[in-house]
């Protein structure tokens, strides 16, 4: 899929999608102020998209006036969506002073921190949340297009997929890394909080190849340390990918589902350093202070949101285990790493 905005007059906005099937003709959702308004179609064909060969027919470019958006004149917020994909395709600017350039946020943790993604969103023309959803043709597109300006991206990718497309002067990367055993923690109770979705036959295709995890979780009890002895012992593969130096897969690896090896713990450490920013989550004012500081946002410093007491007492219980100690340990030397380099910073 490509996409473009050719401008927004205030009564018309006009660009064009080209979507996957080439046969298909785009159609768009419009949504005002946080409204559905209504779906168009492309009623308007570029030979140029035609003879570039991305579309049988070219017939992608759709406009949105009053008639058949009524209000998009005088509405402050205006979203066009591809309609069957649900990207959005563009935003209407919330404020005139946006951030130029592209940012993209590494999540590296199971649990997505909002906040600095609430003060971020306004500061952009568009932002994409939750990228690691998407599929590798939405993300290069994402990644590549010189029209994008002004983007925020965020979300949990494997980053040696896609590090080739983050160049440029105007394209800026970042990554705040967690305490390993209070990851592990957090991927647990992810984990216990879907263990009737995976036991449902019905509702287990929610959780993709995480269901079995999941179910599997429900016969052990994470408070008592027999218990979870037992289940590290009994671990499925699927749970064993996603608690084994999960870090050191996301920067070492190129699809999910490598075999991480020793030598990928070098790669990780390499493509980590080329990140623009890195930070860790017990000095998370330093990165986002840094942050902020480069991206010019005059705004307060965000208070994350707190670490559940029940994660906290999982991870001192894991850090005791040898279990855990050794599928850690590419991990816990990475983001020592990162914490010794940040406190000797922001200690001073």
């Amino acid at each position: 899929m490509r996409f473009y905005v050719d401008y927004d007059l205030g009564h018309l906005v006009r660009g064009w999608v080209v979507p996957d099937n080439p046969m298909a003709i785009s159609r768009v959702r419009v949504v005002v102020d946080g409204r559905r308004v209504t779906d168009l179609e492309a009623t308007i064909t570029d030979e140029s998209i035609r003879a570039q060969g991305w579309h049988a027919t070219g017939r992608c470019i759709f406009e949105a006036t009053e008639a058949e958006v009524p209000g998009i004149s005088a509405a402050q917020r205006v979203e066009i969506y591809d309609a069957d994909t649900n990207v959005l395709v563009y935003r209407r600017a919330p404020r005139p002073d946006v951030i130029r350039g592209k940012v993209l946020l590494v999540d590296t943790s199971i649990n997505s921190d909002s906040a600095l993604q609430s003060i971020l969103f306004e500061r952009f023309q568009q932002s994409y949340f939750g990228i690691g959803k998407l599929s590798d043709e939405v993300l290069r597109v994402l990644f590549e297009s010189p029209w994008l300006t002004s983007s925020f991206l965020s979300g949990a990718i494997v980053v040696p997929r896609y590090e080739g497309f983050f160049s440029g002067e105007n394209f800026l990367t970042t990554a705040l890394v967690h305490d390993p055993f209070i990851e592990m923690a957090s991927r647990l109770r992810w984990l216990k909080a879907r263990t009737a979705t995976g036991a449902d036959p019905a509702q287990a295709w929610r959780l993709g190849i995480m269901a079995e995890a999941a179910a599997f979780t429900a016969d052990y009890d994470f408070a008592d340390g027999k218990s979870l002895k037992r289940f590290f012992r009994m671990l499925p593969e699927s749970a064993y990918r996603l608690l084994y130096n999960p870090l050191t897969r996301q920067f070492g690896t190129k699809l999910p589902d490598d075999r991480l090896l020793p030598g990928n713990s070098i790669v990780a450490i390499e493509i980590l350093a080329r990140i623009g920013i890195v930070g860790h989550r017990d000095y998370f004012e330093a990165f986002a202070a840094t942050l902020f500081d480069r991206l010019g946002v005059d705004a307060p410093i965000p208070m994350p949101a707190p670490i559940p007491t029940e994660t906290l007492a999982l991870a001192e219980r894991l850090r005791h285990l040898k279990f855990a100690q050794e599928m850690l340990v590419f991990d816990i030397a990475m983001t020592d790493a990162v914490r010794d380099a940040v406190s000797r910073g922001w200690d001073r």
